[in-house]
C-alpha cells in the first residue's frame, strides 16, 4: 500500500459511511476503512482516534444529513402538509440508508457538539409543531410521539414485519393521516 497525501477526515468519514451503507455497521472497521482508502491502518489515526471516535463521526453525518432533509421537505409548508411531507422525508430516509439510519438515533450523553447536530435533525418536526399553537413543553411530547411512531412504523418496515397482502405504502400514508388527524384543532362542537 501506498501512502496518500493529504488525506482529510473528510475523506475518512466518507469511506467510513460508504462502507456502512453498503454493508453494515458490523462490517466497519479501521483496518477495513484504511483498506477501502489505500492507506494503512496507523494513517487514520491522524483523523480518527479510534472505532468510537468513527462511529460518533458517522452519527453526526447521519443527524446533519437527516436534519437537512426534514428541513427542505418542511420548508414552505405548514400543518398537516408539512407534518406529512416530514413524515414522508423521514421514512424516505431511513428505508434508503437503513445503516445510516441506525446511526442518526443513537444517543451521546455528554456530547455538546452531537447534542448541537441531533436537535437539527429534529427542529423542523418541531418548528411544524410549534405552528400547532403548543406551548413548548406540549411541542417536545408531540415531537417524541411522532418520531417514535415513525420509527417503530420504520423499524418494522426494515425487517420485513409488514407481511400481510396489504400496500405498505398505503399503510403508511393512512397511519401518517391519521397521526396528523390528532394534530388537528378541533371541530365545532357537536349539537
Amino acid at each position: 500500500m501506498s501512502g496518500r497525501r493529504g488525506l482529510t477526515t473528510d475523506e475518512v468519514v466518507d469511506a467510513a459511511v460508504a462502507l456502512v451503507e453498503a454493508e453494515g455497521a458490523e462490517a466497519l472497521s479501521l483496518s477495513r476503512v484504511a483498506r477501502e482508502l489505500g492507506v494503512k491502518p496507523p494513517s487514520l489515526y491522524n483523523h480518527v482516534s479510534g472505532l468510537d471516535t468513527l462511529h460518533r463521526q458517522i452519527g453526526l453525518r447521519a443527524v446533519v444529513t437527516i436534519g437537512d432533509r426534514l428541513s427542505q421537505a418542511a420548508m414552505g409548508r405548514a400543518g398537516r402538509d408539512a407534518l406529512l411531507a416530514v413524515a414522508a422525508e423521514f421514512r424516505s430516509f431511513a428505508t434508503a440508508h437503513p445503516h445510516l439510519y441506525e446511526f442518526s438515533v443513537q444517543a451521546r450523553p455528554d456530547d455538546e457538539e452531537y447534542d448541537r447536530a441531533s436537535l437539527r435533525a429534529v427542529e423542523p418536526l418541531l418548528a411544524v409543531l410549534r405552528g400547532y399553537g403548543f406551548d413548548e413543553q406540549e411541542t417536545i411530547h408531540a415531537a417524541r410521539a411522532i418520531r417514535s411512531a415513525l420509527h417503530g412504523f420504520v423499524a418494522l418496515e426494515m425487517v420485513g414485519g409488514f407481511g400481510l397482502a396489504v400496500d405498505i405504502d398505503r399503510s403508511f400514508e393512512w397511519f401518517v393521516l391519521r397521526l396528523a388527524e390528532t394534530f388537528d384543532p378541533p371541530g365545532p362542537p357537536s349539537t
